[in-house]
Parts: C-alpha cells; structure tokens; sequence
C-alpha cells in the first residue's frame, strides 16, 4: 500500500502536500480531514460484478443539487458491469455516455484533497474509485476546468495575475498556429510593423505539413518520455533537442517561424492542469489548420465556429451550461471567475 505522498501531477508552489492514492479509506480520511462538518456525507457503493470495486460519492448535503445526486445514485445502483478495469475512466463512460464526439472534458480529476474538499464546500460531488488517486468532480464548467489551486493560495492580486496569464494563454494555444497559417497564405494582411513575422527563408514544405507534422512530433515525445526508464530521460531530451532544433531547420524540414511557434504551443500546453482539456484544444487546432490551409480566410472562420459550437453545445453531466456562469450570466460570478477575490468574500456558487 502505497502511502500518503505529494501529488504527481497537481503541484502547488505553497498549500499542503499531501495527495490521494490508491486506497480508497485513505482518501476518504484526507477529505474528512478538512471537513469535520456533520452534513458531509459520504456514500459508498460496490461497483461490478467481479470486480467488486468501492465507490465513494461525496457531498454536503445542505449545499449539494438534490436533484442531480438522484439522477446518479440512480445511474450507479443500476451499473451493470462486470469490472472497473480502468477504474475512473470506466466509471465515467459506464454511467454518462457521450452522445456525439465531443472532445472538451466533463470532468474535472483532481489529486489535491484541498482542491476536492474546496469543491464539496461549494455543493459538487466527489467520486472517488478505489485503486485510483484522484477524485472526480462534478458537475464542472469550462471554467472550474482551467481553475487551479495556485490561484487561491496567493494574495489576490498575485492570484488574479496567474488566473488571467492561463486564460490568455488558453485562447493562444489554439488561436496562434491557424492564425500564422492565415498570415502566410495572406501576407497583405500582415501589417508594416510585423513584416519580421514574414518568412524569408526558402520554404522547401508546406507550412501546413511543417505544422502537422510537428504536431504528431510533440506527441511521439510525450510517448516516449512516458516509456523511457528514468536514467535515459537526459540522453532523450538532449537527442529530441537536437533534432527537433537544429539539425531539423539546418536540413530544410522546417523553417525556424514555424518551430517557434510550435514550440510555444507545446509549452503553452502544460500550462493546462486538465489533460484532456490540452487534447481538446489540440484536436480543434489542427482541424482550424487543415480547414485553413483548403479553404483560407473562410475555412479559418470556420473552424472558430465549430469551436465555439463545440464549446456552446456542450453540458455539464448535470445538464448545466458549460461556460456557467457567463451562460446563463452571473455577473458577480463571471467576475470571481477572473478576477481571485479575498477568501472572506466568497459566496457559494
């Protein structure tokens, strides 16, 4: 049994350091922990047939959307699996299935139990799967997606400025390829003052191919940088360097605009604490590049429709707006969701 440890993936630079594991009873120790109310309840359910996997669903029960927990003890009571292989992510397909591909998340996992004891206090639910070390909160908009404890354990201006840097960085992640794209098949529409974004290189394949493969290069590296035992991570990040830098612009696969560009998008990325929302952003940006690259100006137009759409026409799984609280709009939510307010002035949502 693996013990109490710091979080693998959800640092924070100040808080607690403590994180989930895979025992179900130390997570739920973790959370009661910081809450020693007696409405917080804890609701525990035996998942499949074989399995026999623990469940535990917990919530205030004077805060929480009574509605929305009958609908999923409902849903869980009638699973009928034979085994949780996948622990949380099998959980989430068995009980709220996606009706159409849609790639933004409508989950939110955690592995801070300050942040999931944050989330009880303001009336979400807690799913917590044994033999897995996060939480699963819900119900969650867009905005409780991109939120990250960082925010709150720094003054609020310091706070406001982190918050803001992510969402700028955000709407950059997606926006800044297709866009370089759109200038380079238009360069008219380039201004005096940015002719140095101009490439003036020979361009031996097409911008949109450099792209694209860059793209599957980056995630290629990511495979590998899981699969590679710890004392060859120096060697791979000096050999991924090497010819994804130099060596690939000097023998004319790439020009040095697009691998910077690129490059910022790959950061930019881990800028994300949801991974699955890094890979929705991905998998819109490449569709707004092929659209551009076929159809120019009105092919960009259109892939910021359907990402917009594809944002609008998503729900919560408690069938909630997903950009709550600027659909339906809150003005002084929509604020606190921007800008971090002292503690002492929060309300619940």
């Amino acid at each position: 049994v693996r013990s109490v440890q710091e979080p693998e993936k959800d640092k924070a630079m100040r808080g607690s350091k403590d994180g989930f594991v895979e025992t179900i009873v130390f997570n739920t120790a973790l959370i009661r922990r910081r809450i020693r109310d007696t409405n917080l309840c804890m609701r525990m359910k035996s998942v499949g047939r074989a399995s026999k996997t623990d469940v535990v669903v917990c919530y205030m029960e004077d805060r929480v959307d009574q509605k929305f927990l009958k609908q999923l003890m409902k849903k869980i009571d009638r699973l009928d699996v034979d085994a949780l292989t996948m622990n949380q992510e099998s959980f989430a397909e068995c009980i709220f299935r996606r009706k159409w591909i849609n790639p933004f998340p409508k989950f939110k996992y955690t592995e801070r139990p300050d942040t999931a004891a944050a989330h009880i206090l303001e009336g979400n639910i807690i799913v917590l799967v044994d033999n897995a070390p996060q939480a699963m909160i819900m119900p969650t908009s867009i905005f409780d997606i991109v939120d990250e404890a960082d925010d709150y354990y720094f003054p609020p201006v310091t706070g406001t400025y982190l918050r803001l840097s992510r969402f700028l960085i955000f709407l950059l992640t997606y926006f800044l390829t297709p866009t370089y794209l759109l200038l380079t098949i238009y360069p008219s529409y380039i201004p005096s003052s940015f002719d140095f974004i101009k490439i003036t290189d020979t361009i031996n394949i097409p911008i949109i191919y450099q792209f694209l493969i860059l793209e599957l290069a980056i995630d290629g590296l990511k495979l590998a940088a899981v699969n590679t035992p710890n004392m060859l991570s120096m060697p791979l990040s000096v050999m991924a360097a090497l010819v994804l830098g130099e060596f690939s612009v000097n023998s004319g696969w790439f020009n040095s605009e697009v691998m910077l560009y690129m490059a910022f998008v790959a950061v930019a990325n881990y800028t994300q604490s949801n991974y699955e929302l890094g890979y929705a952003l991905k998998f819109m940006r490449i569709i707004t590049l092929i659209l551009t690259a076929v159809f120019g100006i009105y092919g960009y137009i259109g892939g910021i429709i359907l990402f917009a759409v594809s944002i609008l026409t998503n729900r919560t799984v408690s069938n909630k707006s997903y950009l709550y609280p600027l659909i339906p709009f809150r003005a002084k939510t929509v604020f606190r969701q921007f800008f971090r307010v002292r503690l002492s002035s929060t309300e619940k949502k």
